[in-house]
């Protein structure tokens, strides 16, 4: 400080602008208001790839687990029809093999029948009255083997009319029988238990 004409002359020693620049304190990347754009940075920076690849991974594993669930049902699905093939056709050889069984049987059944028919039909010079004989023991010899394989005739002459079991041929006036019943049997019917084989061909008498 120095005096010149009563004056005070004051001289202020500036610094560099260099010093003031060095002397500033470093941006704080905490600080939300020091403009430093901490998002920017990171969605710029080198990790930016890493979080790409780490959303991809997550969905790359989820296809392979649906691929191979997938895969795991259509081989089940494929073992169930196979299986269910094998039943069917196991069970359909099944049933044939009964219906053959079934059906020899009944042959075998029917074979004393076939020969006793034969010897009639070699004794047929016979009587008149011995062969008749012999035709109706044949008879009652077949409804035998019949009534052992559950075949059942159905009752006809002089029951009341159903149409269930019997088929009406011809209607007939007549005042021999009540109204609406069978008047005469043509053809016999004949039943499984409840399973008609064939109904009884009857002719149905109707009041004069």
């Amino acid at each position: 400080m120095s005096k010149s004409n009563g004056q005070a002359d004051i001289h202020i020693e500036q610094q560099p602008s260099e010093t003031l620049e060095h002397e500033l304190p470093p941006a704080d990347p905490n600080d939300p208001n020091d403009g430093f754009d901490q998002k920017g940075a990171t969605a710029t920076g080198p990790d930016a790839s890493s979080g790409v690849a780490a959303v991809e991974a997550p969905a790359e594993s989820e296809i392979q687990k649906l691929q191979v669930e997938r895969a795991s049902l259509v081989d089940r699905m494929a073992r169930l029809q196979a299986e269910f093939d094998n039943y069917r056709k196991r069970a359909a050889k099944e049933n044939a093999d009964f219906r053959d069984y079934a059906v020899a049987d009944a042959a075998r059944s029917l074979l004393p029948v076939v020969d006793n028919f034969a010897l009639a039909l070699k004794n047929a010079s016979a009587k008149p009255e011995d062969f008749r004989t012999g035709v109706e023991l044949i008879h009652k010899q077949l409804q035998d083997v019949l009534q052992k394989l559950n075949v059942q005739r159905v009752p006809a002459q002089g029951q009341p009319f159903d149409p269930r079991v019997h088929e009406a041929i011809e209607v007939v006036e007549s005042d021999e029988i009540p109204d609406n019943h069978v008047l005469e049997e043509l053809q016999s019917g004949y039943r499984i238990k409840d399973r008609l084989l064939r109904p009884a061909m009857v002719r149905v008498a109707k009041k004069k």
